[in-house]
């Protein structure tokens, strides 16, 4: 190993442990403290100019026009604060025990109805879009229920261990996004189990297909419509909803629009944006606009 390789391993090291010292620190810290926090920083964001920032506020007025230039940077601002919020909160979502995980979210809506879902046999797919707080989300969702989730392995090894070690507490098994992570979850809905999918990340070339999202084209991934064609499976959409005051989570369920059985993948991917959309329509600040959903566009224009 020569001097470069040894510098780039210490440092990402290095990197690794700040990380897991910032976790365990707010993982102890009361939650409404880690919310005004995330107030202040969400405000520093705001104002000094970065690529979050700019991404959010082309975003927001990309998919809400009829808003007024005023409404449009309270959304962003609002946003913004939800983006540091998330990150702040991931200590009490990964680092505390499941019980003082799930014992964030003080309000259910609608869970009864995918738990009914899960006990036919016959599998369930869970669509968790990156609104609220989606990892206690999945915590609270699955818990009680054979669960597979799909994820982007990070590149340091160290966060990789990390990671599948505090996502799989609750006993979920993870998928890699590739060809091997697809076969796990097409044989775990075989098992009648229950799929996760993050479904509004901008898939490589020959995963998605280009649907409708808030009025503006967005590559959207396919393998959800694929999955869902699959046996007999129940759709579902929902999230963590962050409360005010730091009185935890809401926990809100629908069932997925029906177009996503569709056999066509434009009609059922544009379902699924649907059932996206109807979500992120519930706490549009809680979404996360930062992402460069739309960096695609059918005639290869540059959006950002």
């Amino acid at each position: 190993m020569n001097q470069t390789d040894t510098s780039t391993t210490l440092g990402n090291r290095l990197s690794f442990w700040v990380v897991l010292g910032f976790l365990r620190l707010t993982s102890v810290l009361p939650l409404r403290l880690l919310h005004w926090l995330g107030g202040g920083l969400g405000w520093l964001f705001a104002v000094i100019p970065n690529r979050s920032a700019a991404t959010t506020r082309r975003n927001i007025a990309a998919c809400f026009p009829q808003f007024s230039s005023t409404d449009q940077e309270s959304l962003a601002r609002q946003s913004l604060k939800g983006m540091v919020c998330t990150a702040l909160e991931m200590g009490k979502a990964w680092m505390l025990p499941i019980e003082g995980t799930l014992a964030q979210v003080t309000e259910v809506e609608g869970l009864d109805a995918l738990q009914a879902a899960a006990k036919t046999g016959k599998g369930v797919i869970l669509l968790a879009p990156h609104l609220g707080n989606w990892e206690i989300f999945g915590y609270f969702a699955c818990e009680g229920i054979a669960s597979n989730f799909m994820y982007q392995p990070p590149k340091s090894p160290q966060m990789d261990t990390l990671l599948r070690g505090v996502r799989a507490k609750s006993g979920v098994q993870l998928a890699p996004t590739n060809r091997k992570g697809v076969a796990l979850l097409l044989g775990a809905l075989g098992r009648g189990e229950l799929v996760g999918v993050l479904p509004d990340q901008v898939p490589a070339d020959e995963g998605g297909v280009y649907a409708d999202f808030f009025g503006k084209s967005a590559f959207t991934m396919t393998l959800t419509s694929r999955l869902a064609q699959r046996g007999k499976p129940r759709v579902f959409c929902g999230f963590a909803q962050r409360l005010p005051k730091g009185k935890g989570f809401k926990v809100i369920v629908h069932e997925a629009d029906a177009g996503i059985y569709d056999q066509d993948l434009a009609a059922s991917t544009a379902a699924i944006n649907r059932s996206i959309e109807r979500c992120v329509t519930l706490a549009p600040e809680q979404y996360q606009w930062e992402y460069k959903r739309f960096r695609r566009q059918p005639d290869d224009s540059e959006f950002y």
